[in-house]
């Protein structure tokens, strides 16, 4: 089964760590997403706890 999209429909990226702060991908993630493995799908949703963690310490 394929991944879902993070996505929250709030698209504003963060100047400094280039994140989302909807949904903590990079620009790249999200315009790539759907070309994505569901592997590399995974990662970045894995990777949300730490990307939140550097989003608040901007």
């Amino acid at each position: 089964m394929a991944v879902k999209s993070p996505c929250v429909e709030l698209c504003q990226f963060d100047g400094k760590t280039g994140l989302c702060t909807g949904c903590l991908r990079t620009l790249a993630e999200a315009r790539e997403w759907k070309k994505m493995t569901d592997h590399r799908r995974h990662q970045i949703i894995n990777e949300r706890a730490r990307r939140e963690k550097k989003l608040a310490g901007r």
